[in-house]
C-alpha cells in the first residue's frame, strides 16, 4: 500500500526509523511510503496489526517496506505517476486526530485504505501531535492543529491544481477536524469557494464545538463540498475533551435525532451517521466496521458519486 505524506512534523533526527518527530516545524515536508499489510485471512479487518518488535513479520504484521522524503515538486509528480500506474485519479487525504504518533498515522491510513478497497490514491496529512494522553498534551495538540491550518490548504490546493487529480474527498478524524474546517473556510473565503475537486468531507467524531462547527460550515459557503458527519453519543473521549472546553458540547457526540440538531443539519445538507450501536471503540469505530461506514465511501467513489442527499441515517443505512 504505497502512501504519499504531507506534513507540518520536524524530520527525525535521533532515530532513522522514525522519519518524523512529534515537534512542529515551520515548513511542509513530504515523504513517500509503502506498508505492507499481512494477507486478510491473517489479520482481522479493521485493525492495525503491529509487530512485537521491529522489523515484523509481513505474513503477521503492518511492515514498512520503503520510505523516502520527498520534496514539493516530487511530491507532486508522485502523485501524477501513481494516478498513471493505479489509473485512479481520485485521492483520498486522511487527516489524523489528538494523540497520533507518525507512525500510527501512516499505518491508519493504510488499514483504511486497503479493509475498504477505496479506489483511491492515499495521502497523509500530519500534524505534529504529540502521542501521548495528558491534559498538557492536548492542549499543545489543538494548538498545534490550528497552527497546521495553511498547511493543509496549501497540500488541497497542490492536488487540486494537479491536472492527473479529478477529485478529492478528505476523511478527518477527532481533533482533525478542527484543522480540517479551518483549512476549508479559509479557501472559501480566499477564493469565493472550496474548489470544484473536493467533493467530499467526512468528519469522524469531530472535537469541534456545536458552535464552532456552525460557523464553519455557514463560511464554505453555497457551493461547499457534501459533507458527512459520523457520531457517537457513547464516544468517551469526546466527553472528556467537553470537560476540558468546561462543558461545551462537541459535534462527535451529539444526538442528531434531538433538535436543534436534526433541523439544522437537514437545512445545511449534512449526511448524519450514527455509529452508537456499533461494536468497537466509539471514537475509532468508523474506521474498525468497514462493511458498513468505509463501504458506503468505497460505493460511492466507485460509482463517481458524490455522498447521497441529507438526512440522519442510521448505522445500518450505510449497508
Amino acid at each position: 500500500m504505497p502512501i504519499l505524506v504531507a506534513t507540518t512534523r520536524q524530520r527525525a533526527t535521533g532515530d532513522p526509523g522514525e522519519l518524523f518527530s512529534r515537534d512542529g516545524a515551520p515548513e511542509v515536508s513530504y515523504a513517500s511510503i509503502v506498508v505492507s499489510i499481512p494477507p486478510d485471512g491473517a489479520r482481522k479487518v479493521g485493525e492495525v496489526q503491529w509487530p512485537l518488535a521491529p522489523p515484523g513479520d509481513p505474513q503477521r504484521n503492518f511492515v514498512t517496506v520503503s520510505a523516502d522524503y520527498l520534496d514539493n515538486q516530487s511530491f507532486s509528480r508522485a502523485v501524477s505517476a501513481t494516478a498513471k500506474q493505479t489509473r485512479r485519479s481520485k485521492v483520498l487525504v486522511f487527516v489524523h486526530g489528538f494523540n497520533n504518533r507518525f507512525d500510527e498515522a501512516v499505518y491508519r491510513l493504510a488499514q483504511i485504505s486497503h479493509d475498504s478497497q477505496a479506489p483511491a490514491i492515499p495521502v497523509l496529512f500530519s500534524w505534529p501531535s504529540r502521542g501521548e494522553v495528558r491534559l498538557i498534551a492536548y492542549a499543545a495538540d489543538r494548538e498545534s492543529a490550528n497552527e497546521s491550518r495553511d498547511a493543509l490548504e496549501k497540500l488541497l490546493d497542490t492536488l487540486s491544481l494537479n491536472p492527473n487529480v479529478s477529485e478529492i474527498t478528505v476523511l478527518a478524524h477527532s481533533m482533525g477536524c478542527v484543522v480540517t474546517l479551518a483549512a476549508l473556510r479559509a479557501k472559501a473565503m480566499r477564493s469565493g469557494r472550496v474548489g470544484d475537486k473536493i467533493k467530499n468531507v467526512l468528519l469522524v467524531a469531530p472535537d469541534v464545538s456545536v458552535d464552532d462547527f456552525r460557523t464553519e460550515i455557514a463560511q464554505l459557503g453555497h457551493k461547499r463540498p457534501r459533507i458527512a458527519l459520523f457520531v457517537s453519543q457513547d464516544d468517551q473521549a469526546l466527553k472528556l475533551s467537553r470537560t476540558l472546553a468546561g462543558g461545551v458540547q462537541r459535534m462527535g457526540d451529539i444526538n442528531a435525532n434531538e433538535e436543534p440538531y436534526k433541523t439544522e443539519l437537514a437545512r445545511q445538507g449534512v449526511l448524519v451517521f450514527d455509529l452508537t450501536h456499533l461494536e468497537g471503540g466509539a471514537h475509532s469505530r468508523a474506521f474498525e466496521d468497514i462493511t458498513s461506514v468505509m463501504g458506503m465511501i468505497k460505493q460511492r467513489l466507485a460509482a463517481g458519486q458524490q455522498l447521497s442527499s441529507s438526512g440522519v441515517l442510521s448505522a445500518d443505512a450505510a449497508q
